[in-house]
């Protein structure tokens, strides 16, 4: 029987995580190290990745960092066509690249929706789909998981591009699970609740907002970025060998209570 230590380590994984500079993604990266993974980590800009990179190897763990724009279909080919010249083979796909405007649905032009639908959604089907392509390749097991949101599964006002895009990633994450599934790849993911990060900061400006918005939480808090750590470090892991096409809510009980 393995010890708590094997179910729940990532020893000898190599993660790639998107969108990984700030926020969500550099905690889940700096995560994933802790349990021992090591890190390939994309943004849009390099020089945005020096933090998350030093915060990693400052945990004796390798640290790659690329510049990747998952709207580009080209850009996200580069990734692997590099992953693949440096020899190196993630097993482990964190989805967290992601954008966010709020504006009234009736004021959403076609380069707000473009801009939100194509970072959040297509760009996460095209890396999902790359990375599974190198694993059946090679004929490896994976996990995936994908950040999704509350929105996923509420509607909320003046956020329709939003949860358009993130109620389709979960759809997505189902339909991979079932797909790839005999490949053994894993295929998860996470809905963060509230969580005050430089992507949110508009909402939590708003004191109105925050003060009811709390009073709907049944923990009465906001999230931590530490809370979605464990979440992430079990769907990766063995502990997780028989979950697939699930969403885990880490929200203080916001789902469960509406």
């Amino acid at each position: 029987m393995a010890s708590l230590d094997e179910m729940f380590g990532l020893k000898g994984r190599l993660a790639l995580v998107t969108g990984a500079s700030r926020g969500i993604g550099q905690a889940l990266a700096v995560g994933l190290a802790r349990a021992g993974a090591d890190l390939v980590v994309t943004a849009r800009s390099l020089s945005g990745l020096a933090d998350t990179k030093e915060n990693v190897r400052g945990l004796g763990r390798s640290c790659t960092a690329l510049e990747v724009d998952v709207r580009s279909l080209e850009s996200i080919a580069a990734l692997f066509e590099t992953l693949a010249d440096w020899g190196l083979s993630p097993d482990i796909l964190v989805n967290n690249a992601g954008t966010e405007e709020v504006r009234p649905s009736l004021e959403v032009d076609e380069a707000l929706w473009d801009k939100i639908v194509d970072t959040n959604q297509k760009g996460a089907f095209f890396v999902a789909q790359g990375f599974a392509k190198s694993l059946i390749a090679a004929e490896r097991a994976g996990q995936i998981v994908n950040l999704c949101s509350l929105t996923s599964v509420v509607g909320v006002p003046t956020a329709a591009p939003y949860t358009t895009s993130k109620s389709g990633l979960l759809g997505m994450t189902r339909a991979l699970s079932a797909e790839w599934a005999p490949q053994r790849i894993r295929v998860n993911a996470i809905g963060p609740g509230y969580f005050r990060t430089e992507l949110t900061e508009v909402f939590y400006q708003d004191g109105d907002w925050a003060s009811a918005m709390l009073g709907k939480i049944p923990q009465g808090r906001f999230g931590e970025l530490e809370d979605l750590v464990g979440a992430a470090v079990f769907l990766c892991s063995p502990a997780a060998a028989y979950v697939t096409g699930q969403i885990l809510f880490v929200d203080g009980g916001y789902t469960a209570s509406i």
